[in-house]
């Protein structure tokens, strides 16, 4: 058995390979190293314009968090249930990033309602990873900050890899 670290979020997989991706945030395999090799690499001083893209970032995780957190107390989908439930415990991965970075411990005060309606919930999901990938694409081109640069360009890929999750499932449920 090896002991495997996630590069961008910290969090531990112990397995005799690394996985495909972090079962905890994502991210590509490519991230993934030996425990031996990982080093924290978030004490970064921050650039004002970073800061400010990381808060944002930071409240859209959350955001998302507690809309998929609804999505998945509420849904009467048993299926939808189970993928918003994968995808809540992503995004808060995703906040847990952002405040190391930000070196917070506080969350902003943030209220989520949803509905019990399959195809409302994937549009309102695919219009927030929609979203988030547009804002990390923007936040990484506009850090000075190699680490920054890093965790944004590799959060919006797993962004987009949520984003084609639900037009999937939006083609499954379209007629139903």
């Amino acid at each position: 058995m090896k002991v495997f670290v996630c590069r961008i979020c910290g969090e531990v997989y112990i397995g005799e390979e690394a996985p495909s991706s972090c079962p905890f945030c994502g991210v590509e395999k490519k991230f993934l190293v030996l425990s031996h090799l990982w080093r924290d690499e978030n004490n970064v001083e921050l650039t004002e314009i970073s800061r400010k893209n990381l808060e944002e970032s930071l409240k859209l995780e959350i955001s998302n968090t507690k809309f998929y957190n609804c999505i998945e107390d509420t849904s009467s989908n048993k299926e939808i249930s189970k993928m918003f439930k994968g995808l809540r415990k992503v995004e808060n991965e995703h906040a847990s990033v952002f405040r190391k970075l930000l070196k917070i411990n506080q969350d902003p005060e943030l209220e989520e309602d949803c509905v019990d309606d399959v195809m409302v919930s994937l549009e309102d999901s695919s219009k927030r990873e929609d979203r988030a990938v547009k804002l990390y694409e923007k936040a990484a081109g506009e850090a000075a900050e190699p680490r920054v640069k890093e965790v944004f360009l590799a959060i919006a890929k797993v962004e987009q890899d949520h984003l084609a999750l639900d037009n999937i499932m939006m083609a499954k449920y379209k007629n139903k």
